[in-house]
Order: C-alpha cells, then sequence, then structure tokens
C-alpha cells in the first residue's frame, strides 16, 4: 500500500523537480531577436523563459499556443510575483525575419521577444530542445508550410532547462506547475 502511494505521488511531481535542471535538453545559441540585435540565452539570463518553436505564417496552431502562453505567464505573474519573459523561435528562418517577428510577437504581449537566425542557428537551437520540424511544399510555384512540435519549455533564470508542457495541459495546471517549479516545490496533487 505504501509504495502504491509513493508511486502515485511521484507521478504527480513534475519531472524535472526530481532531477533538477538537465543538461541534454537546451544550452547556448546565438540567434536575433525582433529588433535586430544577436542575442544568447546569457541575454535572458536572471528571469525565467517560456520558450516555443513556430513559425509566424501558422494559420491557427501558433496563434492560439502564444495566446495561450501570454495568459500562463500572466498567471504565473499574478500568481506568484515572478515575470516570465515569453520567447517565440521560428522553425522558418526563410520567411521570418526580425522586422516579420517584431510585427508578429508584438500581437500577443509588449514582452514577448522573438528569436529568428540563420537556417544552421535554427537546426542548431532545435536539436538542442530536440524540436521536430519540416518544411512541407503544398500548392503551386514553392509554396509551404511548416510540421513542427509544439512543446513549451520553462527554462530557470540561469537558461537551464527545467518542465516543458504539452499544449493539451489546462493552462491553470501549467500555471501552477511552474510556479512550483520556480520555487522548487512539488504540486500538490488535488
Amino acid at each position: 500500500m505504501r509504495a502504491s502511494i509513493l508511486l502515485a505521488s511521484l507521478l504527480l511531481v513534475p519531472s524535472a523537480l526530481l532531477a533538477g535542471p538537465r543538461d541534454d535538453i537546451g544550452g547556448p545559441y546565438k540567434l536575433i531577436d525582433q529588433d535586430g540585435r544577436h542575442v544568447t540565452q546569457a541575454t535572458y539570463a536572471g528571469k525565467p523563459v517560456l520558450m516555443y518553436f513556430g513559425f509566424s505564417s501558422c494559420p491557427d496552431v501558433c496563434p492560439t499556443d502564444l495566446a495561450r502562453i501570454e495568459r500562463i505567464a500572466r498567471r504565473v505573474q499574478q500568481s506568484s510575483r515572478v515575470a516570465v519573459t515569453p520567447i517565440f523561435v521560428t522553425v522558418d528562418p526563410e520567411r521570418d525575419t526580425p522586422a516579420k517577428m517584431k510585427l508578429y510577437v508584438s500581437m500577443f504581449g509588449k514582452d514577448f521577444v522573438g528569436l529568428t537566425g540563420s537556417p544552421a542557428q535554427i537546426k542548431d537551437i532545435a536539436a538542442k530542445y530536440h524540436v521536430y520540424y519540416k518544411k512541407v511544399p503544398f500548392g503551386d510555384s514553392g509554396q509551404y508550410t511548416m510540421d513542427h512540435s509544439t512543446f513549451l519549455f520553462l527554462l530557470d533564470r540561469q537558461g537551464r532547462y527545467v518542465d516543458h508542457f504539452g499544449r493539451t495541459v489546462d493552462e491553470k495546471v501549467v500555471a501552477q506547475r511552474i510556479d512550483a517549479d520556480l520555487k522548487g516545490k512539488p504540486v500538490a496533487a488535488k
């Protein structure tokens, strides 16, 4: 009986709390922000980060997820008084220039950061976060869309991976887990 209670309680604890920050997900990067500045993970040191990979021409998933991320960041700040920086990294650097990223991320909140770079830089950061993406041609004359994974990554104040969340996890639950992760405490079972 005690073993089953222990196992059940461990299943409720975010895996990141059991192991601490992981070094097999994430890592150093060099990209360009929406203002054309060269940035690295150190640029955002001091604040936790919510990082999401997508593309600005995405018709529905990315805008829905970015609006959700803004609500989650606001909820975390209201509940814990910790400002979280939402960062959107493009997987479509051919079309997502800094100017296009600036216009796009500004629609989701004043604190949103949009990052782009060369195809090699995007390939590098995507590999570090184990993010899948693929160009998918359609229609005529070189049209394409991007297929990509849709995880939201939480990074600590030093830019290290702490946790990740699928898009079907309730916003309130995500915010509670982020708050608990930032405080280093497990989420209480309900």
